[in-house]
């Protein structure tokens, strides 16, 4: 029997330990999608204890602390610091076969060197040594990003924003580690929704200039893009219910845009077309820009509509969609690649069932421009587990190249989950190291090496053009 999350941790054959330890492990990471905030980092930011760290947003947690029947007081409530660890360490017991116990646990041990296992009887003592450890310099948002082998993030920000942070961190010449914004327009695309109005108010100040009808929306973007650009963004991402494609005239655009500003609700159809003719403008800015645009698509949210109204949105009520037709992510793709306008694009489905459609999908839309143009993006959200990290690249490998696979990102607002990386790549070795057992590959260490370090580095970097 193997000890729990020793050194070769995940890691099954001679050939897994090798690639892990000898290629994988000694990677920086390149985390190109965060939801971290850039302030935080600004302004080096120090935890009071672990449950502000560790609970605060993170509702991954959330959702299992509720399925375990805790009172939502010990959540998002008004129970102290301490009662909200003790019920997470509660929960955390029971969670056998979920990857927030070994996410939690590699966290403990890189960040706080704990090695044994959290839970109702340990919760007092690993309280007691993550809140000294936290007091650490090495423990501030800086130092966990120094620590983790970060050397760039991307976080994500709305066109409106100043960028401010950003720019207060690349001026500051004793942080090292390089944090660019990316671009998420959802609120500019969401017309359908009741702040839309709101947004384009928003917007209008941001470019002092007022938006009377599309064409004002477009110039309004561009002269967004044009700024994000020029403090360094070079990635875009979308999150979407599905991909669509349904095109329609520039009047019946026009008209739509305007039902819109004067609060008329729009249809169905009407919040499709627009939303196509406002994807397909924005990914035709990307193509001229080069840069790379991620779409994430097939989730429900808020589905409990009361929490929603008492908590918000991303607070663990969200669940995995299955209204994605594959004719519409075709058509929307080959209208751009028809144009000679599709830019690099990484897709990601919330699921699972989406693998060898995406697999399938990317394999039309590929040039000479750049290898892997159009990506599967890993495994997400719902599917970032041991199961759908092999499974994904699995498909992806059946179906395409996975040694052009641009790799993990972390997609988490919290600073301790650089770990995951970790994580992926432990699978990944895995994965490689049984078909290499298995005679499936040869065991050429030259070619794998060139594999593992791509997919767990070298590759986004080449793929976004970061000069790293």
């Amino acid at each position: 029997m193997k000890h729990f999350m020793d050194e070769n941790f995940l890691l099954q054959t001679d050939c897994a330990k090798k690639l892990y330890h000898s290629f994988a492990a000694p990677m920086p990471i390149l985390d190109y999608h965060c939801h971290i905030d850039p302030q935080e980092i600004a302004e080096d930011k120090k935890f009071q204890n672990i449950t502000e760290v560790w609970l605060a947003k993170d509702h991954y947690k959330w959702r299992q602390m509720r399925s375990n029947g805790i009172e939502e007081r010990y959540i998002t409530g008004d129970a102290s610091d301490w009662e909200k660890f003790q019920k997470w360490a509660e929960t955390l017991e029971k969670l056998i076969g979920n990857p927030l116990y070994h996410w939690s646990h590699l966290e403990l041990k890189r960040y706080f060197q704990y090695d044994g296992c959290l839970n109702k009887e340990t919760a007092k003592e690993v309280w007691q040594l993550c809140n000294e450890k936290l007091k650490e310099p090495e423990m501030s948002c800086r130092g966990i990003i120094r620590q983790s082998g970060v050397t760039l993030l991307c976080t994500t920000d709305d066109p409106a924003d100043s960028l401010a942070w950003h720019e207060a961190i690349k001026n500051d010449p004793s942080f090292d580690p390089v944090v660019l914004p990316a671009w998420r327009p959802d609120k500019a695309m969401q017309i359908e929704e009741t702040g839309f109005l709101d947004y384009v108010k928003k917007l209008e100040a941001a470019n002092e200039t007022a938006i009377r009808n599309f064409e004002d929306m477009k110039k309004a973007m561009i002269k967004r893009m044009k700024y994000f650009h020029e403090k360094g963004c070079r990635i875009s991402d979308h999150g979407l219910s599905y991909v669509m494609y349904a095109p329609s005239s520039k009047a019946e655009i026009e008209m739509i845009f305007q039902k819109a500003l004067n609060g008329t609700p729009l249809t169905f159809e009407e919040a499709a077309k627009y939303k196509t003719e406002f994807l397909l403008f924005l990914g035709s800015q990307y193509h001229r820009l080069g840069w790379a645009m991620q779409l994430h698509y097939g989730c429900m949210r808020n589905n409990n509509h009361a929490m929603f109204q008492a908590l918000g949105p991303d607070t663990g009520f969200d669940c995995i969609g299955n209204d994605a037709p594959a004719s519409w992510l075709s058509g929307f793709l080959n209208h751009l690649a028809k144009e000679n306008q599709l830019p690099k694009t990484i897709l990601y489905s919330l699921n699972p069932a989406d693998n060898a459609v995406i697999g399938t999908v990317i394999g039309c839309f590929q040039d000479a421009s750049a290898p892997g143009k159009i990506q599967q993006g890993c495994a997400w959200w719902f599917n970032d587990h041991k199961t759908g990290i092999t499974e994904q690249m699995t498909s992806l490998a059946n179906l395409g190249i996975l040694g052009n696979f641009i790799g993990m990102l972390t997609d988490s607002r919290s600073f301790l989950s650089y770990t995951r990386h970790e994580y992926f790549r432990r699978i990944l070795c895995n994965l490689i190291g049984q078909w290499v057992e298995n005679g499936e590959y040869p065991y050429d260490e030259t070619a794998l090496k060139k594999i593992i370090e791509g997919i767990c580095y070298k590759n986004a970097a080449a793929y976004f053009g970061f000069d790293l």
